[in-house]
């Protein structure tokens, strides 16, 4: 990765007047204000309203728990290396509940030990959708269980759009806030 960013940061007062709204809900929710995602989305403002909107719904109105959710994301952020991801989240999923053990075995790139059953079933449905581009039945059989319907549509959801964040943050290579240390080591 490059040490500078490809899209120079915009400010709020760089916005089109359209889109100032939408920056000022950006900066009431963001930890990293108009940075990370947000600075690459901002580039095409009808995309940035309506993937805040989804982002919204699945951070904050979603079925599945708030631990679970940030657990997903974080089994993105590790996939794709995402440092804004991982440093953004990681603070959220720990404060929704998430043992610290198994975040940190999340980071290590290793299945996490200890893992409570809705954990389990979210880590072994994101990790198959991404490496095999399909759950088997059986595994499908046991998230709907554990789960529910809702839960499972509203998990895969999640865990898809965080690959979305994932490449805007890989194609603007947005970094993390300066002094911070890099929860991954660089690629």
């Amino acid at each position: 990765m490059s040490k500078t960013k490809r899209f120079p940061q915009l400010s709020l007062e760089q916005l089109d007047p359209a889109a100032q709204e939408l920056g000022k809900e950006i900066l009431a929710i963001s930890s990293v204000g108009l940075g990370g995602p947000y600075n690459v989305m901002l580039r095409s403002p009808v995309f940035a309203q309506r993937m805040k909107s989804l982002l919204d719904y699945l951070r904050f109105n979603s079925s599945i728990s708030t631990r679970i959710n940030e657990f997903a994301i974080l089994i993105q952020a590790r996939i794709w290396t995402s440092q804004v991801e991982w440093y953004a989240h990681y603070p959220l999923a720990l404060k929704a509940g998430l043992a610290q053990s198994v975040a940190d075995d999340l980071k290590a790139n290793i299945r996490p030990r200890n893992m409570q059953a809705d954990e389990a079933i979210a880590y072994d449905v994101c990790m198959q959708m991404c490496q095999n581009h399909q759950i088997s039945d059986e595994l499908f059989a046991q998230a709907k269980e554990i789960l529910g319907e809702q839960q499972l549509v509203d998990l895969i959801a999640v865990t898809g759009t965080y690959v979305t964040v994932a490449m805007l943050l890989s194609l603007g290579e947005e970094p993390i806030p300066a002094g911070k240390p890099l929860p991954f080591p660089e690629k």
